[in-house]
């Protein structure tokens, strides 16, 4: 009878120690696997160039040992893809950087997305016209979202380069030639003309859902866990800097800004975000520096304990 009686108890540790050893094998490997993520670059940067996102991919690297991310290359060379963040359309921009996530076997279960300047629009047109894999955090550093009206900086076009295109937007953002040839058109959002903005923008215009309600675009969007908005508060670049967080002027001039919560498209809720707001998926975070300037320990406490480890 005590020698069943110590077989059992035998069997029953070997039970509970291999299960210790399952479940800690699960945990390691949660550990070691977090969620993959995709980051587009700004205008004049490229997918890897080690000063810029090959750098952010580092150091996602030191803060989520084991992160897959794919930083998208849109073109077949790194200098291909910084040209085409000026000349390529952003709807076969879009297309291409859906054709890249769909076939990469590793982001098929999800991922989170961090987009860098005009990258972080282009991301939310990725949402809404590519759901699936499903996008589950949308990170936008400095996103353009309601356009801009002023171009700056032209990032590494010389400066006569960059004083030409400032022209051409200034008095011929709308030409079908001109929306064809240049991305930054495609954004360029004039407040004095709103109404031919509405009809000859060929990419802000139509996934900000202002000339017709795209439900899909609405309902794809709706996927998103949170779709948060980092506002540089002190950016030469991004005019109004209230874009960045879905602001912009005020219809009519250029010098009043108004807040997401006050513009058509928020009250009407044209693109779902008033809902996106009600049920807290729309976080607005602001920081005290020009575009896209921040140190990594505030990256790591603000957006990836928050954001990339779920």
């Amino acid at each position: 009878m005590a020698g069943g009686r110590s077989s059992y108890l035998l069997s029953l540790a070997w039970v509970v120690c291999c299960l210790a050893v399952v479940f800690a094998q699960n945990e390691v490997g949660d550990a070691v696997q977090p969620t993959p993520i995709v980051m587009w670059h700004g205008m004049g940067d490229s997918c890897c160039f080690p000063f810029s996102l090959g750098e952010i991919k580092n150091r996602l690297n030191d803060s989520l040992p084991g992160v897959y991310v794919n930083s998208l290359q849109i073109g077949d060379s790194i200098i291909k893809d910084m040209e085409n963040g000026y000349l390529l359309h952003p709807d076969k921009q879009v297309a291409l950087a859906c054709d890249i996530i769909r076939k990469d076997e590793r982001l098929q279960d999800g991922y989170n997305a961090i987009g860098f300047s005009q990258g972080s629009q282009f991301l939310r047109g990725l949402v809404q016209r590519c759901p699936n894999p499903p996008m589950k955090n949308l990170i936008s550093l400095g996103g353009q979202h309601q356009g801009v009206y002023g171009l700056p900086n032209c990032g590494s076009l010389s400066s006569t380069i960059c004083d030409y295109l400032r022209q051409l937007l200034n008095k011929a953002a709308y030409l079908e030639w001109v929306q064809n040839s240049l991305v930054q058109a495609t954004y360029w959002h004039d407040p004095l003309n709103e109404e031919e903005y509405r009809n000859h923008s060929t990419f802000l215009a139509d996934i900000n859902n202002e000339r017709v309600v795209n439900q899909t675009y609405i309902k794809n969007l709706q996927t998103l866990q949170n779709f948060v908005m980092v506002k540089f508060a002190n950016d030469t670049m991004v005019q109004p800097v209230d874009s960045e967080w879905f602001g912009f002027y005020k219809p009519g001039q250029a010098v009043q800004v108004q807040s997401l919560e006050e513009s058509q498209l928020y009250t009407e809720d044209r693109l779902g975000l008033k809902r996106m707001n009600e049920d807290s998926k729309l976080k607005f975070i602001s920081i005290p520096t020009n575009h896209l300037r921040f140190e990594w320990d505030w990256f790591e406490e603000n957006i990836v304990k928050s954001y990339l480890k779920t």
